[in-house]
C-alpha cells in the first residue's frame, strides 16, 4: 500500500521544487498536541508533497504518530516521504524501515537503571497537586520522564502546565539530573506539557538530518534547502536544534493553522 500511495506523487528527483525537502514537528505543528491531523492539513500536506519531499520527525514513538497523523486504514507511511519518530532513531523512506540504532545499547544496562532510579527517587520526593502514573516511559531512542505521568488526562495535563511556568518542576528535575550523572554524554530536552526527554547528546531532532543527506547515495537528490516547522524553537525547547541548525531554514509556528498558513504563503498553495 505505502508503494501504492507514493506512487502517485513524482519520484523523489523529480519533484518540481528540486533539492528541497520539509520537515515538521507534530505536535502543535502538524497537530493541536497530542490530537490528530485536520482533514485541511492532511490535504495541504498531499498538494505540498507534489511540489517537494515532506516528512516529520517527532521525539514520540512510531505509534503515537500513526495514531495522530495516520487512520485504522491508512499507515502514517503513505502520507509522507520521509517519517522520523524518535528524532528518525525509527526512520521510514517511502514506506520502507531504514537502520535503526538504540538508547540502551549505547548506554549500558547499569547506567540506564542508575538514571531511571535517580528519576523515581526524585519524582516521590516532589509534592504535586496530583500525580498519576507512568513516571519514566523507555523509548527505543530515549528515556521520556514526566513529573506528573504520562497517563494525565488532557485537563491534568494542562493543569501541570501551568503550574510548572511557576514552579519550574521539569526545569529543576533536568538540572538536578545534569549535576548527577554530568558524565554520561546526556542531553535533556524539555518538550511538550509534561515532560522531558533524556538521550544521547547529538540524538536530538538533527539526528533524523543524517537520512536526509543519505538521499544523494540513494536516488541521487541533494536536499540543499531542508525547510524546518516546529513550536518549541527557543533554547531548551525540543525543536531547537534542529532550528538553529546551519543545514535548515527554520520557521517558528504557534500551531497548525499557522503551519498552514506559512506553507500557503512559502508554496504557493
Amino acid at each position: 500500500m505505502a508503494t501504492e500511495a507514493a506512487s502517485i506523487y513524482p519520484s523523489l528527483e523529480n519533484r518540481p521544487v528540486k533539492g528541497t525537502i520539509c520537515l515538521f514537528d507534530v505536535d502543535e505543528t502538524l497537530t493541536p498536541a497530542r490530537s490528530s491531523a485536520s482533514p485541511e492539513m492532511l490535504e495541504l500536506l498531499s498538494k505540498l508533497r507534489h511540489k517537494c519531499a515532506i516528512g516529520y520527525v517527532g521525539g514520540s514513538d512510531f505509534s503515537k504518530q500513526q495514531e495522530q497523523l495516520g487512520t485504522s486504514s491508512i499507515p502514517v507511511t503513505t502520507l509522507f516521504d520521509f517519517c522520523f519518530a524518535e528524532n528518525g532513531l525509527i526512520a521510514y523512506r517511502l514506506g520502507k524501515p531504514l537502520a535503526t540504532t538504540s538508547f540502551i545499547q549505547w548506554l549500558g544496562e547499569e547506567k540506564y537503571q542508575n538514571l531511571v532510579d535517580f528519576c523515581l527517587k526524585y519524582i516521590a520526593n516532589v509534592k504535586l497537586p496530583k500525580k498519576r502514573g507512568t513516571f519514566v516511559e523507555f523509548r527505543n531512542g530515549m528515556v521520556n520522564v514526566s513529573p506528573i505521568g504520562r497517563n494525565a488526562s488532557m485537563q491534568e495535563r494542562n493543569e501541570f502546565e501551568e503550574y510548572d511556568k511557576i514552579h519550574h518542576i521539569r526545569e529543576d528535575m533536568v538540572e538536578a539530573l545534569k549535576k548527577e550523572f554530568p558524565d554520561y554524554g546526556l542531553t535533556f530536552s524539555i518538550g511538550g506539557k509534561i515532560s522531558f526527554d533524556v538521550f544521547p547528546t547529538g540524538w536530538d531532532k538533527t539526528y533524523c538530518l543524517r537520512h536526509v543527506e543519505a538521499e544523494k547515495h540513494i536516488s541521487g537528490t541533494e536536499y540543499k534547502t531542508i525547510h524546518f516547522f516546529g513550536d518549541k524553537c527557543y533554547p531548551g525547547g525540543n525543536d531547537f536544534e534542529i532550528f538553529s541548525d546551519s543545514r535548515t531554514v527554520g520557521h517558528s509556528v504557534s500551531g497548525p493553522e499557522d503551519t498552514m498558513k506559512k506553507l500557503k504563503e512559502l508554496f504557493d498553495l
